[in-house]
């Protein structure tokens, strides 16, 4: 039986953390460097991602960046081929890169979210980057992991993929309605039925599929939202960004050898009401 920290040890191994400079994507990548892994950072914000990559290098990490647009198959592909010429090969694929309408201000400026009109174009856009985008990720990065005879992959899902959104925690006392759209449902419900059928796609070629799925974390929300929030959830908070780290390096280590086709859930007890 393996010594309990060299579980978790990543030493020799290569991850692409997709959405690398997100609000959990850094702190994924973060991880997984202190982990022992070699780092890509992708993300479509090629400067962002460059310059994570290079403050991690400078506290002694192996990292480097792509400026990678998920939705583009041949920049998905560059990515893993940039990915072995740095590092030599592919173990691990965090998908964490996602349109999310409290990461986009635009968007909602632009829609209330109401079902009833919501934009087809909108729709189209977050169904590309989301579930197509997360598709070909997948793709692309199975490819070196068939050759190696062994991967892991880890697609990011959310509590709002398990169950709706309570459309109450939107609303504001003397304000136009606003709701989380329908598109963050349709695709985070998807990302779990994606890691279903690659896990049993691949079921005895030693590539793991998994799904992690966060509550709420927070990012500067408002104390009305961070109050009815609380309500819902069992541990009466939001939860920190650091606090996904633990479960993201169990899926991505022999911590979880045995584990294929799951969907691991922290949400403060959101979902377990």
């Amino acid at each position: 039986m393996s010594p309990l920290p060299h579980l978790f040890d990543l030493s020799g191994r290569v991850a692409i953390v997709t959405g690398g400079v997100g609000l959990l994507g850094s702190e994924f990548c973060q991880t997984l460097a202190e982990a022992g892994a070699a780092v890509m950072v992708a993300d479509l914000n090629g400067e962002a991602a460059r310059n994570l990559a290079v403050s991690l290098t400078q506290i002694g990490y192996r990292a480097a960046s792509h400026e990678t647009d998920v939705t583009a198959a041949e920049s998905v592909k560059e990515l893993v081929i940039d990915t072995i010429k740095a590092f030599g090969r592919l173990d691990i694929l965090v998908n964490s890169a996602a349109l999310d309408p409290k990461f986009d201000p635009q968007s909602r400026k632009s829609h209330s979210g109401a079902f009833e009109s919501y934009p087809i174009e909108l729709w189209q856009q977050a169904l590309d980057v989301n579930l197509t985008g997360a598709m070909l990720c997948c793709q692309a990065a199975v490819q070196p992991m068939l050759e190696q005879g062994c991967g892991t992959i880890i697609n990011l899902s959310s509590i709002y993929g398990i169950s709706a959104p309570d459309q109450r925690l939107y609303q504001r006392i003397g304000q136009p309605p606003q709701f989380k759209p329908v598109y963050y449902t349709v695709t985070k419900a998807g990302i779990l039925g994606l890691t279903k059928y690659l896990s049993a796609y691949y079921a005895g070629k030693n590539i793991r599929v998994n799904a992690l799925t966060p509550g709420g974390v927070f990012n500067g929300h408002d104390e009305e939202f961070l109050t009815a929030y609380a309500a819902r959830s069992m541990m009466g908070r939001m939860a920190d960004k650091d606090e996904m780290n633990g479960a993201l390096l169990f899926l991505a280590s022999d911590a979880s050898k045995y584990m294929t086709g799951a969907n691991l859930i922290i949400d403060g007890g959101w979902t377990a009401w």
